[in-house]
């Protein structure tokens, strides 16, 4: 049931470096990834308020943080994937 703390930690975690790190700052992927991070934790956050489970603890915690954990690896692949079609996409730098 707790399932949804690791893209909200990873949300935050990303937030901060992009904060920090100066060549993130401005890149329009990095903003891309926290939107997705953000996204998918906030979904998660209101199912579980939803379903009146935002607290709870299930029996199996290593299980719910595997899934948190499942759900944050394929964000970051669909950015990925996101990013490579992007980059495509993006006309060739002209030589000087």
């Amino acid at each position: 049931m707790v399932c949804f703390l690791i893209p909200l930690f990873a949300a935050f975690a990303h937030t901060i470096a992009r904060k920090n790190v100066h060549s993130m700052k401005n890149d329009k992927h990095h903003l891309w990834l926290g939107l997705m991070l953000a996204g998918g934790s906030l979904f998660g956050v209101i199912d579980h308020i939803w379903n009146r489970e935002l607290f709870l603890i299930g029996s199996n915690i290593a299980s719910d943080l595997l899934l948190g954990a499942t759900i944050t690896v394929g964000t970051f692949v669909a950015w990925a994937l996101i990013v490579h079609m992007d980059k495509a996409k993006a006309p060739a730098p002209v030589p000087a």
